[in-house]
């Protein structure tokens, strides 16, 4: 569910008209609802619950600053793979026992700054990112809090790109020398084992491979336990996915994940942590385009619109599907017509969709693209010189900015040339 309704004929995000904020910023924008991400970080949390739990929200899905101290103040932990988005979550009011630090290539600064400002946990990957915090948090005279990330070797059934839990991907340890491992941990200085964390990918729509995996993390928790670790965590990852398409059935809803993980793991007295971040942010945001141009070809009709790949690439980089519907509702049973709707970049990947039935929206109209608040704004590029859009929040009737459009200047203005030319 989200907040992007038709209201007297015009697409609203909460109460305000769409069409209002293009008039105030222009297009493209991004526009995010207040009351939907929080209502879907409330039911992962409820969903967990009586278990001792923390919600940690991925900042990779969408770091805006504003996003972050909405979810923060509700009570969300992070879920961090950079120390740029460490410093945005701290930037956002969240406290560093409440920022989990994943990721496959942590530096040695980045290790150090966290262990500086605070950190929940680093979620380690490799046996040479182990030893390398090691030596930092020993030079420091500290105990970094890890769990180590365990490969469970189960194919998740999702896109090729963000599947992360095969034996094949480049992600954690191989869970045949996770004992081997763990013990290697146990005997560094400047490490203090804590638990086992796992993510197998993105966008699932079937809790078959998260039980399948829940279930190898159960036998591992109970053989470290016997190998003499104290395993007080478990980092369940996120990937729960959204329905992209309107109509379509449905993937499994937060509380039907809930009740299987308290199912599968609830017994073992851990703390459970998860790591959401498309279903939480994804169905709360929205891209609105301005229509510029009807081009008909020999073969087919062309939507040209003045957003493009460079401000939503999901389409380009994994073919992917998102709604697109007008911002003034069309008239019940208002024939539509196959279009390609594409952006301006010079490329023909610069394209959102192809032969997609839609109502006639004309040159000047306005069109929306939902289910894009995860992996939307913050994925975007200046590529072909296009200044990145803005994204706007909303809260009840009122909107504000949360990061204003660049202009062409402030944009050319980052590039220096050098004194000799």
């Amino acid at each position: 569910m989200d907040h992007f309704l038709y209201r007297n004929g015009h697409l609203h995000a909460e109460d305000v008209a769409m069409s209002d904020i293009a008039a105030a910023v222009g297009t493209p924008f991004y526009c995010y609802s207040a009351a939907t991400l929080s209502r879907h970080f409330l039911l992962f949390k409820e969903a967990l619950e009586p278990l001792p739990s923390l919600v940690c929200f991925a900042v990779k899905s969408n770091s805006n600053v504003a996003v972050l101290k909405l979810l923060g103040d509700l009570g969300a932990g992070m879920d961090v793979v950079s120390i740029g988005e460490y410093l945005r979550a701290r930037a956002a009011g969240v406290p560093g026992e409440r920022i989990v630090f994943s990721g496959v290539g942590k530096t040695p600064a980045e290790m150090r700054m966290a262990l500086e400002g605070g950190i929940r946990q680093f979620n380690v990957e490799s046996e040479p990112e182990l030893e390398a915090l090691s030596a930092v948090a020993s030079a420091m005279g500290v105990a970094a809090p890890i769990t180590l990330r365990v490969n469970p070797d189960v194919d998740a059934k999702t896109h090729e790109k963000i599947s992360t839990g095969r034996k094949e991907d480049k992600f954690g340890v191989p869970i045949s020398r996770a004992r081997e491992i763990y013990a290697r941990a146990a005997a560094l200085p400047g490490i203090r084992v804590i638990g086992v964390d796992m993510h197998i990918g993105s966008q699932l729509t079937d809790l078959a491979p998260f039980e399948a995996a829940y279930t190898k993390m159960r036998a591992l928790v109970e053989e470290l336990r016997a190998d003499g670790h104290t395993i007080e965590r478990l980092d369940l990852g996120g990937g729960l996915g959204i329905p992209y398409t309107r109509g379509n059935e449905a993937p499994p809803l937060p509380v039907e994940y809930g009740a299987m993980v308290k199912r599968v793991l609830g017994d073992l007295g851990c703390e459970i942590e998860i790591e959401p971040g498309r279903l939480i942010s994804g169905n709360a945001g929205m891209l609105v385009s301005q229509v510029i141009y009807r081009k008909k070809a020999e073969e087919r009709e062309f939507l040209i619109i003045d957003a493009a790949m460079n401000d939503l690439v999901r389409p380009a980089m994994y073919g992917s599907h998102h709604d697109i519907v007008p911002l003034v509702e069309p008239p019940a049973g208002e024939p539509q017509v196959a279009v390609d709707v594409v952006g301006p970049i010079c490329e023909s990947g610069d394209t959102f969709a192809k032969q997609r039935a839609m109502p006639l929206v004309q040159a000047g109209e306005l069109v929306g693209f939902r289910s894009a608040g995860a992996y939307g704004a913050v994925m975007s590029s200046e590529y072909n010189s296009r200044p990145l859009v803005p994204e706007v929040l909303v809260s009840g009737d009122h909107f504000a900015v949360i990061r204003p459009r660049p202009t062409y200047d402030e944009m050319i203005a980052r590039d220096t040339i050098p004194a000799w030319l």
